[in-house]
């Protein structure tokens, strides 16, 4: 079984697409089809201003996916414009994406900003997803899950290579513990999804261009429920 002994992770990153009507289709067309195994953990995330109705779709439809957020505040609640605290977050999503690298490049965040986010996801019973670039990047302390996403194969079409991902994957479990989940994120699509989810460290991926394809997207979540 593809799951054995460990959860596999689907993630889609929307990053800043879909209107609320458009994450409503997609769900409509996705949900039903997701393959229901207990170590499959499928999640999507949406924009802030959707997260609300794909909850609300995603439970009247009893569908196999949780919603998660790609960021979220270092700050709790308060005079903080602009931001979405873990505490008004926690009603909508299980999960966060913390610490992308676009995150890092477009906004200046760093591995301390990082950590404070971790923190108050952990707080709030949010898991926290935090995207390293390497070994190099640090795994902040609380953390048990982490998608590797080298800069150069992020929308690039260019991914690692599945070997060179679990060889770092592997790494990370040395470093950390070997209870750390590793995902890998970076041009995933249904043509290589297999032959990263097929290596020994890995615990799934982080599908970011491809998510927004609905057919696509299923077909990565078939291509990697079939492997029971």
């Amino acid at each position: 079984m593809a799951g054995g002994d460990k959860n596999i992770w689907i993630v889609a990153n929307w990053k800043s697409n879909k209107t609320i009507a458009e994450a409503l289709e997609w769900i409509g067309q996705v949900g039903p089809q997701i393959p229901k195994a207990e170590w499959l953990k499928v999640v999507v995330c949406p924009t802030f201003s959707a997260l609300s109705e794909v909850k609300k779709a995603i439970t009247v439809g009893n569908f196999p996916i949780l919603v998660g957020s790609q960021d979220l505040s270092p700050f709790g609640n308060g005079a903080y414009t602009g931001e979405e605290s873990a505490q008004n977050l926690k009603e909508l999503i299980s999960l966060t994406i913390l610490g992308h690298s676009e995150r890092r490049q477009n906004f200046a965040e760093n591995d301390e900003i990082v950590g404070r986010k971790l923190q108050k996801a952990n707080e709030s019973g949010i898991l926290p997803l935090v995207c390293v670039q390497s070994t190099q990047t640090p795994v902040p302390s609380g953390c048990g899950l982490v998608a590797y996403e080298p800069s150069f194969a992020i929308g690039t079409g260019n991914p690692d290579t599945p070997e060179n991902a679990d060889e770092l994957a592997k790494l990370l479990k040395g470093s950390y513990g070997e209870g750390l989940e590793v995902l890998y994120g970076g041009s995933v699509n249904s043509g290589n999804v297999n032959n990263f989810i097929i290596q020994e460290y890995l615990s799934g991926v982080l599908v970011g261009g491809a998510s927004l394809d609905a057919a696509e997207f299923t077909k990565i979540c078939k291509i990697v429920g079939e492997r029971v």
